[in-house]
This record gives structure tokens, C-alpha cells and sequence, in this order.
């Protein structure tokens, strides 16, 4: 007698559902996604012990006519697709018909639908069998409740985590949802409680701010590009808000999330060195394309998605971040900047949901760091003639999206008012203006504003004052903003200036490492190290780059070097780009170095001319800018 056997069908569902209903959230995304694909535009989610207990689905979708609601619960059965080729050509979110039945086999299903066009259908399971089937309310749409998840499958719950975490993976799946389907209406209650609730109006940034909170929805900036084969829409983060963990960047695809490690490398490479080394940003981009460039049936969870034309993708994504951020002006506010969110919650298991913390509650003001250029430099009125008129009314006045700090003059002031200091002020408003305003022409495509330069602290952040406040900027990070935007280009040329060396530059190495350097002398030579092999394991140079910081030529080279020995796979690219970062770093002013005048107004005015003149090449901000209203307020000058 053979020993293979052919399982049954309720042992083929439970392991279906050992793959498919992983926990509670599992359960959730894939009800929802159906109510998604049914039409709905409004879905209610309630839950009880976070999902252990009980989920109940509610949406106002097209519904499953009576012949249909049985078929739902067998394998397999699925009204999404029909044959082969319209399994690569998939618009929808589901499509295997696996979930319903996987689901039930592990639960007390209730399930209540209908189309609208007379009664619906009731039907309860328990452990995937049929035990009531009667007719249901006429309401259009279906009302789904799981209750008793992994009753009959008890080993299951052990890999169960706590109600919190759970909790936290289900708001997690439906913040996702929501952000991907604007135009839905998505309401999350747990225990009687509401944990999200949108107005399914389409407009993304609300539903931003109902996840987020609006301080962050206010600092994210829209991005939109279009391509032969994409179309990629969202919002990104100002770099000066940043989260320890990669799961704050949402990717869709054609209206479903799905993690893909290329895209959320072509995300940061776009933030490039405005960020700092272990923090990734806010990012949510929605991306369309034709379903065919994309096969989504590589995952049992459909998260998980391979594309045809990736590194096109990228590249698009890359290049469409860099471009938004250089019409930006990216110095953030001292008096409102954002708090580092805590890694873990005190019970310590939220760390999987970063949709569920308390982000940005502050109820201060909001300052726009992201005003044009002409805004920044010149403003109505110069605060600083509250000195000649101390009883001016203050206000802020909305302008577009931002608030601006002014000063108003009441009826009695005013004519009070000596016209001589009333004089004396808008001459000297306007000597600064033109001031300004040549400064600007000089160099219209700065977009650091012109700052006269106050003196220094500790010998460590430089002072500077304009008619828009105060900044201080790292001295240090500053130069190396500097110097690595001089490196990055001349160690792309290293051919043209070479200094020949009397006495050659000797590098011994062990014989796996002199085995690597050997496969990749050229990769070498293109970043300025010129080795020739010099007996055993031992190479020598003869000449170098003018360029390499003065005194450290050799130990320069010796770190370049060692990244090449570290690099799994070598990339000249990526090797010339951390050349340009060490050496940046090596050549420029430590902290406690004191500055004349002359210099540190030198250093400001090399900084105003870099291209990204924000952070430094590890993504530390060099400019953080307190403005004057904000330095009133601390001393109580306004209420």
C-alpha cells in the first residue's frame, strides 16, 4: 500500500492558516483588504483583548449575493481572477481565496452579507464547519465577527505575544491601510475605545495628522513625479524629524503595502547625508505602474513583492527626493524641535508599532522652516524695531501655511509715536534691506540667509544674527559640510594633480588582504591610492593626490584602504563617497578651537555657497536658527 494520502480539507486550511493567519493582525488584513476590494467606503474595525477575544469587521461594500456565501469558505475560491493570465495582471489585494477558509478553520466565524437588493445571508462556523445558515439583515455590505482565535489549534497561542504587542501589529496594519486608501473612511476601536479614526475624504495629510499628529503632518513635505513606467506620489519627513527604525516608511504599490529593502535603500540614498547615522525618516510614497511589472504572489502575506524595472524605480524615487529637498530651506527651529521618541514603551512591547506612540503633542506655535528664500531674508518688519516703539501690540499673522511673528501698533501709540525715532527705524530697515538684497544678488542660489556673525561659545558653535533672529551654528560641522562637498569633487578627478613622493609611501598587508588589493588596484587608483606591488604582501606609492589633507597623506590612504577591505562588494561610487566623509572629517576645526572675526565670517560665507549647506556629512544639523519671536516669548516680552 502507497504511503502518500491525500489530506483533508479541514487539515489542508490549518496549515493554509499556519501561513496565512500568522496572529490577530493577520486576521484583520485580510478581512479588511476583502472589504477594500469589495468597494467599500467606510470600514469599522472593533476589537476585543486585542483581537484574541473577538474581531468584528463592518463595511458598506458591494457584499456577497446568498448562491456566493458558502463557495467563500472552500479554498481556493476567489472571484478576483480566472485563469493564468489574469494572475499577472492583478489589481486587486486578495485574489487567492485562501484567507476566509484559513481563517475559519481556526475560529467561530459569523458572517452576515448582502448586495442590498433584498435580504442577506447569515452563516456561523466553528473550526471551518457550517453549523447555522440562516437569512441575514438586508443592509448592504458585510459584517464579518472572528471570535475564539486558535481554539482548536491551542500550539498555536503560544507564539501569541501579549495583548499590547498585538494590539500594536493591528494598528499598525490598519494605519497602513488607511494611508494607501485616503478616500476610505477607517474607524479602529479597541474595547470601546477609539484608536483611529479618519474622514475618508481622500486627503492624505489628514490622515497623516489622525497617525501621526499634526505637528508632524505639518513637516512633511508632498513629493510627486512621473515616469514612462511609474508614478510615485507622497510625503516626506523634514530630515530634522528622524525615528530609530526603518518601519516609519510606508511603500505602496498599486494601493497595497509591501516592504521591499530596494526601495526603502532608494528613500534614504535620497536623504543622502541629511540624516544621521542610525535614524531614518517619516516617508510615505504610493507608486502605481502596470500590474504586470509587478508580481505580487511571492508571499504567503502578499507583503512582499518582486519588480521588474527596480533599479528604474529607484533611481526615480532617489532622484525625485534629492530634487524636492533643494528648494528647501532645512535649518530647524531650536524652540520647536522634535523630541527623540522613546525606543520602547514603559511595557516595552510597542516596539513593532510605531503608529501607536505619542508623537509630537507639543501645543506650541508652529514655525514653517521650509519658507522660500525671499521670505527668509526679508520680512515686512524688523523686530528689532520694538526697541523704538516697547508698547506695540504683538500678533501672529497666518500667512498660507505658516504663522508670522509681527508687531502691530495700537491707535494711542501710534500717535504718540516720536517721528523721529519712527524715522530713525525705517532708515535703518532700510540700510539692512539693501544689505540683504545685495548680499542675495550676489549669490542668488544660496539657501542660507545672510547672517552677521556675533562672536563664538566655548570655542565649539558660532553665534550669528540677522533680522530674522538668532543661529547658532557647529563650527565643526560646518567645515566639514565644507570640505566634503570639496573632497566628493576632486576625488573624482584624482589624475590631474598628483605629487610625486622622494621617499615612496610602504603598505604591508596579510595575504588574504594583499590577495583583495591585488583584484582591485584600478578601484583603488580611481580614488587616489596609486599601489605598486613591492615583494611579499607589501605594496609602495610613489605618488599622490595634492589634495589629501596635509601631514596625513599616508594614514589617509591607509584608510581608504581598509574601506575597500571592508566592502563586501566594491563600489567605487560608495568608496569615493566615504574617501570624501573621512577625509572632511580629518581636515576640519575641532571643537574648543577659539576664531578671529575674519574667520568665522569667512566660514559662513564658504557655507552659505555649498550645496547642501544643512547637515554634515554624517547628517548632524550645522544650523539651528532661534527666531526672535520665539526668544520673546521665553522672556515673557509676549504672552
Amino acid at each position: 500500500m502507497g504511503k502518500i494520502v491525500l489530506l483533508d480539507d479541514s487539515l489542508s486550511n490549518k496549515i493554509a492558516a499556519g501561513e496565512v493567519v500568522e496572529r490577530p493582525a493577520s486576521v484583520v488584513k485580510e478581512l479588511v483588504e476583502n472589504s477594500i476590494d469589495a468597494k467599500a467606503t467606510r470600514i469599522e474595525v472593533f476589537l476585543e483583548e486585542a483581537g484574541l477575544s473577538k474581531i468584528r469587521i463592518v463595511d458598506n461594500g458591494d457584499g456577497i449575493e446568498e448562491d456566493d456565501v458558502k463557495k467563500a469558505f472552500h479554498r481556493h475560491a476567489t472571484s478576483k481572477i480566472k485563469d493564468e493570465n489574469d494572475l499577472f495582471r492583478i489589481r486587486t489585494l486578495g485574489f487567492r481565496g485562501e484567507a476566509i477558509p484559513s481563517i475559519a478553520s481556526v475560529s467561530i466565524v459569523e458572517m452576515s452579507s448582502s448586495t442590498g437588493d433584498g435580504p442577506g445571508t447569515y452563516i456561523k462556523l466553528e473550526g471551518g464547519k457550517i453549523v447555522e445558515e440562516e437569512k441575514g439583515p438586508s443592509r448592504k455590505g458585510t459584517d464579518i465577527t472572528v471570535s475564539n482565535l486558535f481554539f482548536n489549534t491551542p500550539a498555536r497561542l503560544k507564539y501569541v505575544k501579549t495583548i499590547h504587542t498585538e494590539l500594536g501589529n493591528i494598528t499598525d496594519t490598519i494605519n497602513r491601510l488607511a494611508l494607501s486608501h485616503p478616500s476610505i473612511a477607517f474607524i479602529l476601536r479597541h474595547n470601546e475605545r477609539t484608536l483611529l479614526q479618519t474622514a475618508g475624504n481622500g486627503d492624505v495629510r489628514q490622515v497623516l495628522a489622525s497617525i501621526y499628529g499634526m505637528n508632524i503632518a505639518k513637516k512633511m513635505l508632498p513629493v510627486s513625479v512621473d515616469s514612462l513606467d511609474y508614478s510615485v506620489r507622497g510625503y516626506i519627513a523634514l530630515p530634522e524629524v528622524t525615528r530609530a527604525s526603518r518601519n516609519y516608511i510606508s511603500t505602496m504599490i498599486n494601493g497595497r503595502f509591501i516592504k521591499n529593502y530596494g526601495l526603502v535603500k532608494a528613500i534614504q540614498e535620497g536623504y543622502h547625508t541629511l540624516l544621521p547615522i542610525g535614524r531614518f525618516p517619516i516617508v510615505l510614497l504610493t507608486i502605481e505602474m502596470d500590474p504586470i511589472l509587478v508580481d505580487v504572489n511571492v508571499h504567503p502575506s502578499k507583503m512582499e513583492v518582486r519588480l521588474s524595472k527596480e533599479q528604474e524605480l529607484y533611481e526615480v524615487i532617489t532622484t525625485m527626493i534629492k530634487d524636492t529637498f533643494k528648494n528647501q530651506q532645512l535649518i530647524p527651529s531650536a524652540y520647536n524641535a522634535p523630541k527623540l521618541e522613546k525606543e520602547k514603551s514603559e511595557q516595552g512591547e510597542f516596539e513593532l508599532d510605531p503608529f501607536t506612540k505619542e508623537i509630537e503633542s507639543s501645543d506650541l506655535p508652529f514655525i514653517n522652516t521650509n519658507q522660500h528664500l525671499e521670505n527668509t531674508y526679508i520680512k515686512n518688519e524688523v523686530d528689532s524695531s520694538y526697541l523704538s516703539n516697547p508698547q506695540r501690540n504683538h500678533v501672529i499673522k497666518e500667512e498660507g501655511n505658516r504663522h508670522v511673528s509681527q508687531w502691530e501698533t495700537t491707535k494711542e501709540t501710534k500717535d504718540s509715536h516720536d517721528t523721529t525715532n519712527h524715522t530713525l527705524v525705517e532708515q535703518v530697515v532700510t540700510n539692512q534691506q539693501a544689505v540683504v538684497k545685495e548680499k542675495r544678488e550676489a549669490n542668488p542660489e544660496s539657501r542660507v540667509p545672510v547672517m552677521y556673525p556675533i562672536g563664538q561659545m566655548h570655542g565649539t558653535y558660532i553665534l550669528a544674527q540677522n533680522e530674522n533672529g538668532l543661529y547658532l551654528i557647529d563650527q565643526h560641522a560646518a567645515q566639514e559640510r565644507i570640505k566634503y562637498e570639496f573632497f566628493r569633487e576632486k576625488v573624482g578627478v584624482v589624475d590631474r594633480e598628483l605629487q610625486e613622493l622622494l621617499v615612496p609611501f610602504t603598505f604591508e598587508f596579510s595575504t588574504d588582504e594583499t590577495m583583495k588589493i591585488e583584484e582591485h588596484l584600478e578601484e583603488l587608483k580611481k580614488v587616489g591610492v596609486f599601489l605598486e606591488p613591492f615583494g611579499q604582501n607589501s605594496f609602495i606609492s610613489s605618488s599622490h593626490p595634492q589634495w589629501l589633507p596635509r601631514g596625513e597623506e599616508k594614514e589617509v590612504m591607509e584608510e581608504m584602504i581598509e574601506q575597500l577591505l571592508s566592502m563586501k562588494r566594491v563600489d567605487v561610487k560608495k568608496l569615493r563617497e566615504e574617501a570624501a566623509i573621512m577625509m572632511s572629517c580629518k581636515g576640519s576645526i575641532k571643537a574648543n578651537h577659539h576664531l578671529r572675526q575674519d574667520e568665522i565670517q569667512s566660514l559662513l560665507d564658504e557655507l552659505r555657497q555649498s550645496e547642501d549647506p544643512f547637515t554634515c556629512p554624517h547628517g548632524r544639523p550645522i544650523i539651528v536658527h532661534l527666531t526672535t519671536y520665539e526668544l520673546e516669548k521665553m522672556f515673557k516680552r509676549v504672552m
